[in-house]
């Protein structure tokens, strides 16, 4: 029945998060609210793993929450429940697309899909600061180090990859280290 229920799940991001892979968050952050499948913190976990392992980030993540959710078996459902919408609307739309792609209606969808998209992008990514960084465990080393980062950002214009590996190495110390955190 969990196997049925994660194609359900993952069949729907798939169909309704429209931009890229971070558009999925506010789905498997309503699914981690609404079903207890992960916590918030796996959650946390899997956009920083899916983040740095290749791939797209939608699909990482669909496997990270899917695995956590029901094993090897789990991942492999919802990785392709969540794939599946796309290649369906691949398959039937792909001939009628040169023709609609200059549609005033198609073009106005898409002109208001995007900043949505930022929207729900922009609440969860608040919802999770809120979560990890002012809820009951209140971690200051965490907030240093997201002040420092955010410093070093505005100063000088690196790489993203650069604040990622910092970050993953930062959250491995704290891992390794808990005491000192």
């Amino acid at each position: 029945m969990i196997y049925l229920h994660l194609v359900l799940e993952f069949f729907k991001i798939g169909l309704f998060s429209f931009g890229g892979g971070y558009a999925t968050l506010p789905f498997l952050y309503n699914i981690s609210d609404t079903y207890n499948w992960y916590t918030f913190d796996d959650l946390s976990n899997m956009i920083a793993i899916s983040s740095i392992t290749p791939g797209p980030i939608g699909i990482n993540m669909a496997t990270f929450a899917g695995f956590k959710t029901a094993g090897l078996i789990g991942s492999l459902v919802s990785t392709t429940a969540i794939a599946l919408p796309s290649l369906v609307f691949v398959v039937l739309i792909s001939k009628a697309l040169r023709k609609f792609s200059e549609n005033i209606y198609v073009k106005s969808i898409i002109y208001v899909l995007k900043p949505l998209g930022c929207g729900l992008l922009a609440a969860v990514g608040v919802n999770m600061f809120i979560n990890n960084f002012l809820g009951e465990n209140i971690n200051l080393y965490n907030i240093m180090f997201l002040a420092v980062l955010i410093l070093i950002s505005l100063h000088k214009k690196l790489n993203p990859l650069f604040y990622l590996g910092v970050a993953a190495i930062f959250g491995v110390i704290q891992g390794f280290l808990p005491q000192l955190f």
